[in-house]
């Protein structure tokens, strides 16, 4: 599995198949077939383990008093992640997932969850749980939570896609100038208020290291 994150890495998803992950581990395209059935097999367990390293990502943001700050915190530790690791965030949430996966994606609207996979599902779980400590702090209003997370994600998706395009440079531009004031702007749509909106991401931005 090793060999296949590698190759998904540096060669993109259409680079998964069982010549080249043999290749990679430098091994024959049998012990691909010997160790994981296949490659539907081995692209679920790389996928199992993406989910599993964006999911403790996001959980792992502390709780503190301002359940805004928190989100906003989570949104950057999203928004590293998929730079950092684009081909991952792809094979995750990326339009050219391989069907084996997307199968497995979920209308979040109706059933809670973005995907029927139960341990794919905790990343989603995180944000919905953002959503319901804003809710219930009276920062945002209490719209449905589900409805609440899909367009919070919508908008940290879309900006996320479009910078890994390069169409915001690659200065921070997208997070500076187009993602923290459109979440700003979203959450005083949704409620919050202006200042005090600010002030969480002012809390956020100030919390980061230097060189996050």
């Amino acid at each position: 599995m090793v060999a296949g994150v590698r190759l998904l890495e540096r060669d993109g998803l259409d680079a998964l198949s069982a010549r080249n992950v043999a290749a990679e581990a430098g091994t024959s395209t049998m012990a691909v077939y010997t160790h994981f059935g296949g490659m539907t097999k081995l692209v679920d367990a790389i996928a199992v383990d993406v989910f599993v390293r964006f999911t403790a990502v996001l959980t792992e943001v502390p709780h503190t008093d301002d359940p805004v700050a928190d989100f906003l915190a989570m949104g950057l530790a999203y928004h590293r992640f998929a730079l950092a690791n684009p081909q991952r965030y792809q094979l995750m949430f990326g339009t050219a997932a391989p069907a084996s996966l997307t199968r497995f994606r979920a209308d979040l609207t109706v059933t809670g969850s973005a995907t029927s996979r139960s341990e794919l599902a905790e990343s989603f779980g995180a944000l919905r749980d953002g959503v319901r400590r804003m809710i219930a702090a009276g920062r945002i209003r209490p719209d449905d939570e589900l409805a609440v997370a899909g367009r919070l994600w919508s908008v940290n998706h879309g900006a996320v896609l479009l910078e890994m395009a390069g169409f915001f440079g690659h200065e921070g531009h997208g997070l500076t100038q187009i993602l923290g004031p459109l979440i700003i702007d979203t959450l005083v749509g949704m409620g919050d208020e202006r200042a005090a909106a600010t002030q969480s991401l002012a809390s956020v931005v100030t919390a980061q290291p230097a060189d996050a």
